[in-house]
């Protein structure tokens, strides 16, 4: 989410400023991207999995420079806030870009960056697992309100951050650092419907794929392909244009959107 939202049709015309941002998830027939609240994705065993899916397939059709995701794919809302020692530094470094350039070669091939502007991930990698992802590494995102003691362990671990947003991380500058510092052409957000929601209501999505495999969900707060506020009643949806339909195996459908600007 934005610290400060202008015209969400603006943003999306300003297209040249940012990377491309591709929102990609798997969803059940009614759009959930879980199956109940409170419960991680990558931890449930119950959510089908599929060959040919996932960030290899993602990588492979769209050959991104960062893969974006949600810290709520790594903890759940009610899960403690990991606490860190005091930091050693002062709050004035802290609150600067860390980016050395011994990092940056690492990611040689592309960064998985996620928004963390609370603290509350403990990250125990750095870099994408497997020979697939060699020279991918770990950015965070972070705010000025980020606890200076989570900055440090950053910094002590050797993950890189970008400081972008007052409040909260806002995804525009974000996305305009990586282009600016990093080169990065294309984004794919693999996040979950909190990251998708501040990504449409900032209207810095360029295209929406979705993977619906055959299950259905249901519930009432079971996390869905947006979650953002509510649009008022005199606000219109974001239009989209289909680009393409792909049956899958074991009855699977990806489909393909383009996010298009408001008719004047």
């Amino acid at each position: 989410m934005t610290d400060g939202m202008s015209d969400a049709g603006d943003r999306i015309r300003d297209r040249s400023a940012r990377p491309r941002v591709i929102a990609h998830n798997s969803s059940s027939v009614d759009g959930r991207v879980t199956l109940s609240p409170g419960v991680l994705l990558m931890t449930d065993e119950r959510w089908p999995v599929y060959s040919g899916s996932g960030y290899a397939d993602v990588k492979r059709r769209h050959d991104p420079q960062v893969i974006l995701e949600g810290s709520g794919s790594f903890v759940t809302e009610d899960q403690p806030v990991a606490e860190f020692p005091p930091p050693t530094e002062s709050e004035e470094a802290l609150r600067r870009h860390y980016l050395p350039d011994h990092i940056t070669a690492l990611a040689s091939n592309g960064w998985l960056v996620v928004p963390d502007s609370r603290g509350r991930v403990r990250w125990a990698y750095k870099q994408f697992p497997g020979p697939d992802w060699e020279g991918w590494h770990l950015l965070v995102l972070v705010a000025a309100t980020t606890p200076p003691a989570y900055l440090s362990f950053l910094r002590r671990e050797g993950i890189p951050y970008l400081l972008v947003g007052d409040r909260r991380v806002d995804l525009e500058a974000a996305l305009k650092e990586l282009r600016d510092r990093l080169a990065v052409q294309t984004v794919v957000s693999t996040g979950g419907g909190h990251l998708n929601g501040a990504l449409l209501r900032a209207g810095l999505l360029d295209e929406i794929e979705v993977e619906v495999v055959p299950i259905a969900v249901g519930g009432t707060t079971t996390p869905a392909l947006f979650t953002a506020t509510d649009l008022p009643p005199d606000a219109s949806p974001t239009p989209v244009r289909l680009l393409g339909v792909e049956r899958r195996s074991r009855d699977r459908v990806l489909l393909r959107y383009q996010v298009t600007e408001h008719e004047s």
